[in-house]
């Protein structure tokens, strides 16, 4: 249940200086320090521990609901950026011109289940072309946002990933779609001192945007990766 407390609602009940919304926010929009203030307002027997005192504490993060203005921030109704709370979760963080992509994941393919989110990782497609197989690494400094779990079973102590949401360009996207249908991948996890994010943050020049993607052939992959096929 997400508790709503607004500026002036109630009268002789307890006050308290708490953050509360200058203009109304909507879910999901990181909230900026412009948008808060504090301000003295009825708590009545409310938990203080919900409540926050400090506008720095606040701003960054994400409403899981619209919060109008003049009311107070609560635990409940916020939440970190990135968070994963199921239907009510943040926006993943995609950087601009880039899309997220999900790639199946198991424990012999991705590394024994020690990928974790914000690691990076290599992806290595093998292709059997003309009775000739091949492996190259297709892609390098993928930058991975979250990890997929399988249900727990019964007496299941732990959990190999099933999937790995990653960030691409969604012309990338079209050539993992391709190598995903017609190869097999597998991925190696990098080294943290060999972390090169810049690489992977910013937009693909030669696809700035979603429109930019004009779809992916054969003769398109043996283009950009002839070691595959030669």
């Amino acid at each position: 249940m997400l508790v709503a407390l607004t500026a002036g609602a109630g009268q002789s009940l307890q006050t308290e200086s708490v953050v509360v919304a200058s203009r109304a926010l909507s879910p999901r929009i990181p909230i900026d320090s412009g948008s808060l203030e504090l301000k003295s307002i009825p708590i009545g027997g409310l938990p203080s521990e919900i409540l926050y005192h400090k506008v720095a504490d606040v701003a960054g993060m994400v409403p899981l609901v619209t919060i109008e203005a003049g009311q107070a921030i609560t635990t409940n109704v916020v939440a970190k950026q990135g968070a994963a709370l199921g239907s009510q979760a943040a926006f993943l963080p995609i950087p601009s011109g880039m899309v997220a992509y999900t790639l199946p994941t198991s424990e012999q393919q991705g590394v024994g289940g020690y990928i974790e989110p914000d690691d990076y990782i290599a992806i290595i497609a093998t292709v059997d072309a003309n009775a000739k197989i091949a492996s190259a690494t297709v892609f390098h400094d993928v930058h991975v946002i979250r990890v997929g779990l399988p249900s727990s079973g019964a007496g299941q102590t732990q959990q190999i990933a099933s999937s790995l949401t990653v960030t691409v360009s969604e012309c990338q996207a079209e050539y993992l779609t391709w190598f995903l249908a017609y190869a097999s991948l597998k991925y190696t996890l990098e080294s943290f001192h060999d972390y090169q994010p810049s690489s992977n943050v910013s937009a693909d020049p030669n696809c700035a945007n979603v429109s930019a993607a004009a779809g992916v052939n054969l003769k398109d992959v043996q283009k950009i990766y002839p070691q595959l096929f030669s």
